[in-house]
Formats: structure tokens, C-alpha cells, sequence
């Protein structure tokens, strides 16, 4: 992949004025939109290879989310790096997802990945009672325009079932501000000592956006928080 990305380019200085009123809204209201047929049978047949690599045991083989996995490469590097896990890798992206992904020697068998729109998906695994251990979102759209905020993951009405999952909830990207909006966010709505944001000097990329970024001498930054 070449270096050849550009710096994400922004009229914001800093978190938008508007992100504590909006989240607000979103945690005192409920979302209605209707789940569609087809990203229920995603989920099913994503449960199922849980609980089928799991030997019907899913309480034996916690879960990790790869939210937005694009063409699967990080959802297999950590199943790798979690091998006592199940990996879900999901994107709404049926193209992104049947690319052939370089991996050298034989792939992880401790992951899946499902087609489906990640609205719908959070929404269905909320209302399943199921719990993540670990839920990432790994270079999400920026979204940079000051106007487009409800189009970034913590301004967007979904946001409070995302961080009422609970695990440890990741999110990279190589914009400061919307990692440092995710962070607000996330403290907004449970509010508890956490690390801060930090800058994640990487030497190993996991997904094709980070080595891309990091080639192109991109500054990659991390929030991570342990919630309930």
C-alpha cells in the first residue's frame, strides 16, 4: 500500500460544541428504527459459529467485536492475539469482505465474518443479552466536517447501546479529535477514572488503514476504557 495519505484536514480545533448536548439527547431517548430481516440472519448464523467454535459453550470463549473490519485483516490478527476468544468481524460491506486478505501460514479458525449493518448488529446483540469482552473500532470515518457529527460513531444515535455492550471498548484513529469525541463521549455515559487519550506509536499495523497511515507518517491515536 502506498504512502500516500493525507492528514485528515478539519475546521474543528478541538471537541465540537455540540457533542455533550447531543449525546444527551441520545442516552434519554430510544432508538426506534426497525431492524431489517437480513441483518437478523446474520446474526443468527454469527451466533451460531460461536457457539459452534465455542462446543455449544459460549460462557468458555468470550466474544470480540471488529466493528467496521473492512476486509478482515485485523479480525484475524486478533483472533491471533486472543486465541481463547471468538473474533466477530463485521462490516456492511459484502465487497470489502470476499477480498482475498494477505496472511501469512494458515488463518486463526477462532473468528467469523458477517455481513451486516453495524446499527442493526449492536442493537440485536444488546437486546441478546450478549457481552463482549472486547469491542474495537479500528479507523472509523471521520466524518471531519463540523456539520457531519451524527455521522461519527459518538454522535450517532446508536452510540449509548455501543458503550452499554460494556468490555473493554477500543477506539484508533488517526484523527486526535474524534478519539478525544469518543473518549467524551464515552465518560459522559459512564463516567469513571479511565486512561486518557494517547498516541499509539505501532510497529506492527493490524488493519490496512494503520500501516497505510503509518507509512504516510500519520500520528495513530487510542482511547481504551474498562467498562461494567
Amino acid at each position: 500500500m502506498h504512502a500516500n495519505s493525507s492528514p485528515i484536514s478539519s475546521g474543528q480545533s478541538g471537541i465540537h460544541e455540540h457533542l455533550a448536548a447531543i449525546v444527551a439527547r441520545h442516552a434519554a431517548s430510544t432508538f426506534q428504527k426497525p431492524i431489517t430481516a437480513y441483518n437478523r440472519q446474520a446474526f443468527e448464523a454469527s451466533m451460531a459459529a460461536w457457539r459452534n467454535a465455542a462446543g455449544g459453550d459460549t460462557g468458555s470463549m468470550p466474544l470480540i467485536l471488529d466493528t467496521g473490519c473492512g476486509v478482515g485483516l485485523s479480525t484475524r490478527h486478533l483472533a491471533t492475539q486472543f486465541p481463547d476468544h471468538f473474533v466477530l468481524g463485521i462490516d456492511q460491506s459484502a465487497d470489502r469482505l470476499e477480498r482475498n486478505t494477505a496472511w501469512h501460514g494458515a488463518a486463526p479458525q477462532n473468528f467469523t465474518l458477517v455481513r451486516a449493518d453495524l446499527v442493526d448488529y449492536w442493537r440485536l446483540l444488546s437486546a441478546g443479552g450478549i457481552r463482549p469482552a472486547r469491542q474495537y473500532l479500528l479507523y472509523p470515518n471521520p466524518w471531519p466536517k463540523a456539520a457531519h457529527l451524527g455521522r461519527r460513531w459518538h454522535g450517532h444515535a446508536v452510540f449509548p447501546t455501543i458503550v452499554a455492550l460494556g468490555g473493554v471498548l477500543e477506539c484508533r484513529s488517526n484523527w486526535r479529535i474524534y478519539v478525544e469525541e469518543f473518549a467524551a463521549a464515552v465518560q459522559q455515559l459512564r463516567p469513571s477514572p479511565q486512561p486518557g487519550v494517547e498516541h499509539y506509536p505501532i510497529d506492527t499495523p493490524i488493519t490496512p488503514f494503520e500501516r497505510k497511515y503509518l507509512a504516510s507518517g500519520h500520528s495513530l491515536w487510542r482511547y481504551r476504557a474498562q467498562l461494567a
